[in-house]
């Protein structure tokens, strides 16, 4: 927030962005709540969802700038597969379900925030500052869930629909089958390193270098 003459505090986002994206989760969350049960919110990008909800109310910039480093490189991933697939080819299969006749189409829709949400990331972060600790408190974030998706959540399926299983990717990229490249404590151990240092951390140094800064 900005300050008035006098002292009065700006709000740095509008209210109508406030109220919007209140009211798209209001529609999220039950609906995913329904239809993949609670774990799913364990997701990267749907924990990106909430850190954006809880930011936009109070403006505060490390709840803006955790979502920021660490999923702009994983949506962006999410996007070109998106578009690899409907160009005919595969990338990562990661969007195979937005393809798959057993998710109803509006729920399929809802998860069209993934193309938004960069964009939606990258304006909170500009308008109220990027806060360099988001770097360090999103990889520690990230570890814990990583382990308790690993751990304690349900591992890919061939059953159509249903609970969201392979959170995270933790098994690899498919949610029908584990990736067979290395033992299954490897891939976690390669996303837990992997992620800090090829995701987060060329965001985390683009934004500390482009954007405005809180601390």
């Amino acid at each position: 927030m900005g300050l008035r003459p006098g002292g009065a505090h700006v709000s740095s986002i509008p209210l109508w962005l406030k109220l919007a994206y209140t009211a798209f989760m209001a529609v999220l969350v039950p609906v995913y709540w329904h239809h993949y049960g609670p774990a799913n919110f364990l997701y990267f990008s749907d924990l990106a969802m909430f850190f954006v909800l809880a930011a936009v109310w109070p403006e505060r910039p490390l709840l803006a700038s955790m979502p920021a480093v660490g999923t702009l490189a994983t949506q962006a991933l999410w996007i070109a597969d998106l578009i690899a697939k409907l160009a005919g080819t595969e990338l990562t299969g990661m969007t195979g379900y937005m393809f798959d006749a057993a998710y109803p189409l509006y729920l399929r829709a809802l998860s069209l925030f993934h193309l938004w949400l960069p964009a939606l990331l990258l304006y909170l972060v500009w308008r109220l500052g990027y806060d360099t600790r988001a770097f360090r408190a999103w990889t520690v974030l990230a570890w814990v869930v990583l382990l308790v998706s690993y751990f304690f959540l349900p591992p890919p399926s061939l059953e159509p629909g249903g609970t969201a299983r392979n959170i995270n990717y933790i098994y690899g990229f498919s949610d029908t089958e584990p990736q067979t490249l290395m033992p299954g404590w490897a891939w976690l151990l390669m996303l837990m390193v992997g992620m800090p240092a090829v995701l987060f951390a060329p965001v985390h140094l683009a934004l500390r270098r482009w954007m405005p800064r809180t601390a």
